[in-house]
């Protein structure tokens, strides 16, 4: 292996070897203690060490660094106090997740790190969204990003080098290719014979580093910074090293040659530099066991006041208390000022008001700048905010739910337009691995909404016509807006994007120009978790949202001898329940409307809900009514027949003669 100095200080030549020597050291100890059962699991970086910490020294101190589960280096390298990172792999209360994730799987951000989930391409979407705070921010900062070969397979991958490539951002993505997926060697993976030649595909620099060389790393991704920080841009690392042990401890290297093993052996990174600094009577023998006495101590110190720590303890109201991020609702009182305006018009005016109100507000969608949205919401945005805050993206919806967790975790608010609700599908990962976790994990915040544009009633089928409600409000982490009406909808965005938690604001599609209201022409806000009702009555509870609460009032009208309270939930998550049983005591009977299909829906849980708190006040079966239990047909007499709209009357009239 040829070391060349480049110039570089006595000081920073024995650094890099104090920093690659603390993680390898820190490695073997773990290794015994894995043994012992002292902890559950390891993921070995042991022969990559040169990669974490080289990558990690050319960056300046208050630059975002994503590393993975063999990064060790990064962590000891920005100084994380060994005791805490002990008790993380503990799970200790000292750690980073209150035992709540192991290994590497939390962030900091007084060290500017951002851990990695399990699902790993998420995390380069996210460096995206750091990236683009900084460039709008005006900050001149770097970004640096892990992944391994294996995750270039994943759809992510692809996402966030296109958008990082489309927008200019200053993104350094570091692929260690360690030559195995877990057991699956690279020619099972790739056919290129380079990960770095993709990074054609894309438009954007690319370099082949040897990731067993500290000076090479060191040297290239210094200068490299140095350049996008300047001209921002991304570029695509690909580092040739090999993984010394097993994907994780229990997996072993069975499956890997014996020659290989020794041939990379030979090529470790720190036994070559080390005999490399010798050669240039930079450290001697003694200097050397000195060092490693300082690094064993500093190891045990810290082990001793791990294991001292008492095991972690929490309450069940600990616990739920840190699902979300505290939000103190501010009302915000409208004027006396209004005007007769549509569904999709309140929503527009809310969020201008919002855009004027937040200048760390930026908006991510397809289409939506220039062209206004498919829906013409964002129409004479960019005009008003500029193209830098409202920005037309890839069709990636992964990548980009990823972008605005990055965009959040860098001090700005985002807001996300599906084009339609049922495209989310495409960015389910980060939203209910991500955003919903993220806060729980590690005290940080998804300041993030996600706009849903949703429902039937309009001919549009199968792919654009779900109302997939029901595959968020179970996941905790996650508020859930569904408005009926105009002014509902523009006071509870404004609270949404005030909300430092994870939002998915559904707007359905038949309500956009077809519902009309009296709205107040300033900003103003509405509290979350407080239901609306609309109707009085004695003899029934009738429990809707969305488009079920026209369908409702519509029967109402016809049928004024149905004495009825009709409740308008207006948010899901959270629920106020209390209202609901409230009513339900008080009439004795309750049905809940759904436009979702039937199994599975929130009907079953609130279902269940008064079941267990008002059985006793009940004088008839809880009924739900709700669409068929098939994907949404996209003639109107199939429509028709698969919504619940005509099954509503039948069931309440049978309710109400139980």
């Amino acid at each position: 292996m040829q070391f060349q100095h480049h110039g570089l200080s006595p000081e920073i030549l024995v650094d890099l070897y104090k920093a690659m020597l603390k993680p390898r050291m820190i490695e073997e100890k773990m290794l015994i203690l894995l043994r012992q059962g002292k902890i559950s699991k390891w993921f070995s970086g042991i022969g990559q060490e040169a990669i974490s910490v080289g990558v990690t020294m050319a960056l300046d101190p208050e630059e975002y660094v994503l590393p993975m589960h063999r990064n060790l280096g990064v962590f000891t390298t920005r100084n994380i106090p060994l005791y805490r990172l002990f008790a993380q792999w503990q799970g200790k209360m000292s750690g980073f997740t209150k035992g709540r994730d192991r290994s590497f799987h939390f962030g900091t951000q007084e060290y500017k790190i951002v851990g990695m989930i399990s699902h790993l391409g998420p995390q380069l979407g996210v460096a995206d969204g750091i990236a683009l705070a900084d460039v709008l921010q005006k900050n001149k900062r770097a970004t640096a990003v892990f992944t391994g070969e294996g995750a270039t397979s994943e759809g992510d991958f692809h996402e966030a080098l296109n958008i990082a490539a489309v927008w200019d951002l200053p993104v350094l993505f570091c692929v260690e290719n360690n030559g195995y997926g877990l057991s699956t060697p690279v020619n099972e993976q790739f056919r290129c014979k380079h990960i770095a030649d993709k990074g054609k595909g894309y438009g954007i620099e690319s370099y082949i580093i040897d990731g067993n060389n500290i000076l090479e790393v060191y040297t290239k991704v210094k200068a490299l910074s140095k350049s996008i920080r300047q001209r921002p841009r991304p570029v695509l690392l690909e580092f040739k090293t090999f993984r010394m042990r097993g994907h994780e401890e229990a997996s072993g290297t069975k499956y890997v040659p014996q020659q290989l093993l020794d041939e990379w052996g030979a090529k470790d990174p720190i036994e070559n530099y080390l005999q490399y600094l010798k050669s240039q009577e930079l450290i001697s023998e003694v200097e050397e066991v000195a060092l490693k006495q300082g690094i064993l101590k500093e190891i045990d110190e810290n082990l001793q006041r791990a294991f001292e720590e008492d095991i972690v303890q929490s309450t069940s109201t600990n616990e739920l208390n840190d699902v979300y991020k505290e939000f103190i609702y501010q009302e915000v009182k409208e004027n006396n000022e209004v005007a007769s305006i549509r569904l999709v018009d309140a929503i527009s005016q809310g969020l201008r008001q919002s855009m004027e109100r937040h200048s760390n507000l930026v908006l991510l969608g397809q289409d939506i700048a220039d062209y206004g949205g498919v829906f013409k919401i964002t129409e004479g945005f960019v005009e008003a905010f500029g193209p830098e805050r409202v920005r037309n993206t890839p069709i990636c919806e992964s990548g980009i739910v990823s972008a605005a967790m990055g965009l959040s975790l860098n001090n700005m608010k985002v807001m996300v337009e599906m084009q339609f609700a049922d495209f989310v599908s495409s960015g389910f990962n980060p939203i209910v691995n991500y955003l919903a976790k993220v806060h729980y994990r590690w005290n940080e915040p998804a300041d993030v909404v996600i706009r849903m544009p949703c429902g039937a009633g309009v001919g549009a089928g199968p792919f654009h016509s779900q109302t997939n409600e029901a595959w968020f409000t179970k996941t905790p982490g996650l508020k859930i807006v569904y408005p009926a009406f105009p002014y509902d909808a523009k006071g509870l965005l404004a609270t949404a994007i005030n909300d430092p938690n994870p939002v998915l604001f559904f707007e359905h599609k038949a309500l956009y120009r077809s519902i009309y209201q009296d709205v107040p022409e300033s900003y103003y806000t509405l509290p979350f978790g407080k239901a609306n009702l609309l109707v009085t009555g004695e003899s029934i509870t009738i429990v809707t949202y969305g488009a079920g609460v026209h369908w409702v009032l519509e029967i109402l009208e016809k049928h004024p001898d149905i004495s009825a309270d009709l409740i308008d939930l207006r948010t899901l998550q959270p629920l106020d329940i209390e209202t609901v049983f409230t009513s339900v005591k008080k009439t004795g009977r309750c049905m809940i409307v759904q436009e979702d299909s039937l199994f599975g829906g929130i009907a079953s849980d609130i279902a269940s809900l008064v079941m267990e708190h008002c059985f006793e006040f009940l004088d008839a079966p809880i009924r739900r009514v709700a669409s068929m239990e098939t994907p949404i047909p996209f003639a109107k007499q199939l429509e028709d027949q698969y919504l619940p709209k005509t099954r509503i009357l039948e069931v309440l009239t049978a309710l109400l003669a139980y």
